[in-house]
């Protein structure tokens, strides 16, 4: 299981929320199977329904357009 206050610690970094969306789509692409919002990040630019914005990126990993 993957916990969002891991990754942020872990990737120093990240300072936004487009990044956060990558690097939680990374996890996803790794084979982590779950993901813990134990934390609400504190960028300027998370929107309001971040848990479902990091879930779906989570879920359905990058997109590559």
């Amino acid at each position: 299981m993957a916990k969002l206050s891991d990754l942020i610690i872990q990737h120093p970094e990240v300072d936004s929320f487009a990044k956060l969306e990558e690097l939680v789509a990374h996890a996803g692409e790794s084979g982590q199977m779950f993901i813990e919002f134990d934390v609400k990040p504190d960028y300027p630019d998370t929107p309001r329904k971040w848990q479902w914005q990091l879930e779906a990126v989570f879920t359905r990993g990058l997109r590559y357009d």
